[in-house]
């Protein structure tokens, strides 16, 4: 069993490479030319990625690469398209053509980030920012390539490596004495660690079902269990932190609602992700959200 990973330096990419490891042959690639292979995994790089795929010959691909700079790409649209759209669409068709598996993920933000209620995969998508309409047409363009495909849309994703929400709070919580947290934004926080290791998990029922194979393609929602705000996210990793000793500055914090602070791109009121369907599919259970969250700000500190 050969795997591919690409992205391995990203939250996710990272934690795969650990994950992965114990299913097969494990290549795992970034932007820049591999020293010891000579592969590149730069998938804006078409000729790059049609090399390694034909060379290597991959069964499963895991494409953990994304724009994901949300306020950047509504000004860098070209950028975003690229990455989130027109290279998934060749990676798709490469993926086709070596008979490969594309594992890709996704996000919430395909929706229009309304209501109350966790959103279904068969849900209407009507994404609300140039981010959010770059990862619909990767989607589409996966639909639409015929090649075998798995997509899991996540949100709110924290990890040990790498920049995120976690990091951030506990970095102003040391410097200042108040701060405002968005309270109306409703989501999931889902750890890089979870991620890959349902990624894992999927991929071992896959190859264990051969016979189910055509039913397990498509798109699944990969999230914990519950619901918070970045308020009360945020005032767990205030309080996790003091427990573990880490002396914090942070005296206030104040709940404000999403326009109290304008940002470029719109963001969702409502990033729930009803996870039925994979749960269900796959035998998988999901653990609480803080469980995940307390752990990662462990490792951190």
């Amino acid at each position: 069993m050969k795997l591919l990973i690409l992205g391995k330096n990203g939250q996710v990419g990272w934690e795969l490479q650990r994950a992965l490891q114990p299913l097969g042959n494990v290549l795992a690639l970034d932007r820049y030319q591999d020293t010891k292979t000579q592969y590149c995994g730069d998938i804006a790089n078409f000729d790059a990625i049609v090399q390694v795929l034909t060379q290597f010959r991959p069964n499963i691909v895991v494409n953990a690469t994304a724009y994901t700079a949300v306020d950047k790409a509504e000004t860098d649209l070209e950028q975003a398209d690229l990455i989130n759209h027109l290279a998934v669409k060749h990676l798709a068709e490469q993926c086709k053509t070596v008979n490969a598996l594309l594992i890709h993920y996704s996000t919430d933000y395909v929706f229009d980030g309304l209501g109350q209620t966790a959103w279904q995969e068969t849900d209407e998508k009507a994404p609300q920012n140039a981010y959010g309409h770059t990862k619909l047409a990767g989607e589409i363009a996966l639909e639409q390539s015929q090649a075998k495909f798995i997509n899991f849309r996540t949100s709110w994703v924290y990890g040990t490596h790498g920049n995120n929400f976690i990091k951030t709070m506990l970095k102003l919580a040391k410097s200042k004495d108040e701060l405002n947290i968005i309270a109306d934004q409703i989501g999931v926080p889902t750890g890089a660690a979870l991620i890959a290791d349902v990624t894992a998990q999927v991929i071992r029922y896959y190859l264990f079902n051969p016979h189910q194979h055509n039913d397990l393609h498509g798109h699944y929602h990969l999230a914990p269990q519950g619901e918070t705000s970045w308020y009360d996210y945020a005032q767990l990793i205030f309080e996790q932190a003091r427990q573990k000793g880490i002396e914090l500055q942070i005296k206030r914090v104040e709940a404000i609602p999403t326009t109290a602070y304008p940002t470029p791109a719109k963001r969702p009121l409502n990033s729930r992700l009803n996870t039925q369907k994979l749960q269900q599919t796959f035998h998988i259970h999901l653990p609480e959200w803080q469980q995940g969250v307390e752990h990662a700000i462990a490792e951190m500190i």
